[in-house]
């Protein structure tokens, strides 16, 4: 397969360094195994599952209350991550799955965590200020709670279509299907499984309203080039390497080392089609860490021209 059509591919493997979707997968799935774990023992001991949800679950969901919400601030945080239904963390895994791979093939990974956690914590806060601000949810303040990552999925859905509505999936049917396509069903079917989930399912639906919000403004700035997550992807990348030795401390994505011209004449290299794979392994690292987006026209060319066999 040639270069070009590899990087059209978007690419999900858990040896991927750089795949943020694989991580936020990976540490949503352990969350929810390690709590689903810890009920099975609640029920072997004869605790029951109410004391479960008192000991554990409390501290982790979104409290629908905000003189509760004022004594668990974290909850704004770990209720991203928490499930406890099977159907649930299914189906938020499979569509995180579906968009994260999409914006992270578009606009790069650094864009996949800063959107997740804002669109999510936006999501939650719609969620908090509904309950207080519409007249018929006001019966239901002081019991009822939030958790579940579909605010920050739906944050990225709405985000990546933002910035490529007409980017095309499956391309060998008829075409292929429009991006915005498969974010309308999944607005559709989001909604509609909120509804049937429960009597009070309605309350729940200013979550998502929340993270379309934060999705759309959030993409639509990094469109225009700013990028509201930079400071918090630098802040993440030393805390993560405080313990790496000195030379592990600088990150490649802030600073690019640029090789002098002499330094570059002693360096072999060789040709990939009539482009130097240097200058090929150059693009492919800027599509991995911005998106095909970011690419100038002379590297798109590039590109193309290393995807034709001589």
């Amino acid at each position: 397969m040639h270069a070009l059509e590899k990087e059209k591919l978007p690419r999900l493997s858990l040896g991927e360094g750089r795949n943020m979707v694989t991580q936020l997968l990976v540490v949503n799935l352990t969350i929810f195994i390690f709590l689903l774990f810890t009920l099975v023992i609640y029920k072997m001991e004869d605790v029951g599952e109410p004391r479960f949800h008192q000991d554990i679950m409390t501290w982790l969901r979104l409290p629908a209350d905000p003189a509760k919400l004022l004594m668990r601030p974290w909850t704004l945080v770990t209720s991203l991550f928490t499930h406890i239904s099977v159907w649930q963390v299914f189906t938020n895994m499979v569509w995180l799955w579906c968009f994260g791979t999409f914006m992270q093939h578009l606009a790069g990974y650094q864009r996949i965590l800063p959107l997740y956690l804002f669109g999510g914590i936006c999501g939650n806060l719609f969620y908090v200020a509904a309950m207080q601000f519409i007249p018929s949810f006001h019966v239901l303040n002081g019991t009822e709670y939030w958790l579940g990552a579909a605010g920050s999925i739906m944050a990225i859905a709405v985000g990546v279509t933002a910035i490529a509505p007409r980017y095309r999936i499956f391309p060998l049917l008829a075409g292929g299907v429009s991006l915005w396509v498969i974010t309308l069903l999944f607005i559709v079917l989001s909604v509609g499984s909120l509804l049937a989930s429960s009597t009070y399912g309605y309350t729940y639906i200013p979550v998502l309203a929340g993270g379309a919000f934060a999705g759309w403004i959030y993409m639509t700035q990094w469109k225009k080039g700013n990028d509201w997550g930079s400071g918090f992807n630098r802040l993440t990348f030393k805390l993560t390497h405080v313990f790496h030795p000195a030379s592990q401390q600088i990150n490649p994505d802030d600073f690019k080392k640029k090789n002098s011209p002499s330094d570059i004449d002693q360096q072999p290299f060789r040709r990939i089609g009539k482009v130097p794979e240097q200058r090929l392994n150059e693009i492919l690292d800027k599509i991995n860490e911005n998106g095909l987006s970011s690419l100038s026209p002379d590297e798109r060319d590039t590109l193309l021209r290393a995807s034709r066999t001589e």
